[in-house]
């Protein structure tokens, strides 16, 4: 029977002592960049949410504020574990998946930047629709090499599907 690649398989490996301290700190690193650009993003939306956001027309279904923080912040949680997950289960190997997350993720700020800070939701329309294919790939790239990497980036994928239509749903009632 061949050997499997435990690179590639869905649970790494059992890890020493400095190795399991070494993933931890990767993960801590993982979770500090996507709370970074969290942050960022953050910083363009407390900007308008009070003011400009407040005076859009909005659909009747538009989640109350409150949910969104806390909506969010499980999802960059979620996001940084499937990240994590994949570096650790693939190492080397994810480099394209690995680049396809962070490449979500400017996208991720970008969205922010363009709807609340630049106040544009035609032009945040079309860049939170990139922003879709973007994680989509993502988590096709991450299914390679963990298929559980690839369901945690699932709700994210769903919610970002949603705020894509809710973002259309602003631009066209207030154009």
């Amino acid at each position: 029977m061949a050997e499997r690649d435990s690179s590639l398989s869905e649970t790494p490996a059992p890890l020493p002592w400095r190795r399991l301290a070494f993933a931890a700190a990767v993960l801590v690193l993982f979770l500090a960049v996507v709370a970074a650009a969290a942050g960022v993003g953050g910083m363009f939306t407390a900007r308008s949410v009070g003011t400009w956001y407040r005076e859009l027309a909005r659909p009747n279904w538009t989640p109350p504020s409150w949910l969104f923080s806390p909506v969010w912040t499980a999802l960059y949680a979620l996001m940084a574990i499937a990240a994590w997950w994949v570096w650790l289960v693939a190492g080397r190997c994810a480099g394209w998946a690995l680049a396809a997350f962070f490449v979500q993720l400017v996208l991720n700020t970008g969205w922010s930047a363009i709807f609340f800070g630049l106040r544009m939701p035609g032009w945040a329309f079309a860049e939170i629709v990139v922003l879709w294919l973007a994680i989509a790939i993502t988590a096709l790239l991450f299914a390679r090499h963990s298929k559980f990497a690839a369901v945690m980036m699932l709700p994210y994928l769903a919610w970002t599907g949603f705020a894509a239509v809710l973002n259309f749903a602003i631009w066209r009632m207030n154009v």
